[in-house]
């Protein structure tokens, strides 16, 4: 009885969420070079997990030590909950750009179908994949199902040891482009700081290669490998 109504469940899911989940099924490369990484990140209206929402969504592809540039991900999402505050930051207005934005379930899907079974990559990575994933629960879908990696936490796996350093500290992503000697162009946009965070994780791609690090599995901690 209980698998007859999980089974009824599950094909009462939309076909995009199950075209994505049908590709963590695939065969995954266990080297670097060859897996891809989807880099992002959202702006919202505050950061507030129950309160806020994203008001946009920017992402990009890492693949063969390279940025694919020509690959970029931007979506805007209609939003009615706008945050004076946060508006000082990311610059994003009720009245601005209204007629390309689209629904949450649209980004969402549109997402979803970018990323694929990639390993997402974020700066602070559990703020934008906890939005993402209150926004998955709304429309009654489960969580994200990617591997995700914290630049902030791979930085501090990458440095020399020392006394000296504290390997736990929280990094701000200007602290990191500004030490890792990446521009910091367009900042405070979605698909901007996705593009910044990308050239900041090849950088500690870089090190952490000097050190002997060639497979995947190796970015993580042991405990999530």
């Amino acid at each position: 009885m209980f698998g007859l109504f999980k089974k009824k469940k599950k094909e009462t899911l939309p076909e995009y969420w199950n075209a994505y989940e049908q590709l963590f099924r695939e065969k995954t490369t266990p080297y670097i070079a060859d897996t891809r990484f989807v880099i992002l990140d959202t702006e919202t209206t505050g950061l507030h997990y129950r309160s806020d929402r994203i008001l946009s969504i920017g992402a990009i592809t890492v693949l063969d030590n390279s940025i694919s540039v020509s690959d970029i991900f931007e979506v805007y999402v209609k939003q009615e909950t706008f945050n004076p505050e946060t508006v000082k930051i990311h610059g994003l207005l009720r009245e601005e750009k209204q007629a390309n934005r689209i629904s949450e379930e649209e980004a969402v899907r549109l997402f979803l179908q970018y990323a694929g079974n990639a390993v997402l990559v974020a700066h602070h990575a559990r703020f934008d994949l906890t939005m993402l994933n209150n926004a998955l629960k709304r429309l009654g879908l489960p969580k994200l199902k990617n591997r995700v990696l914290d630049t902030s936490t791979l930085y501090n796996r990458a440095r020399i040891m020392s006394n000296l350093i504290d390997r736990n500290k929280n990094h701000s992503l200007d602290e990191l482009a500004e030490t890792l000697n990446v521009a910091r162009n367009d900042r405070h946009t979605a698909a901007g700081d996705a593009y910044i965070t990308a050239l900041v994780f090849l950088k500690i791609l870089a090190r952490l290669k000097q050190k002997g690090t060639v497979r995947t599995r190796d970015l993580f901690s042991p405990e999530s490998r």
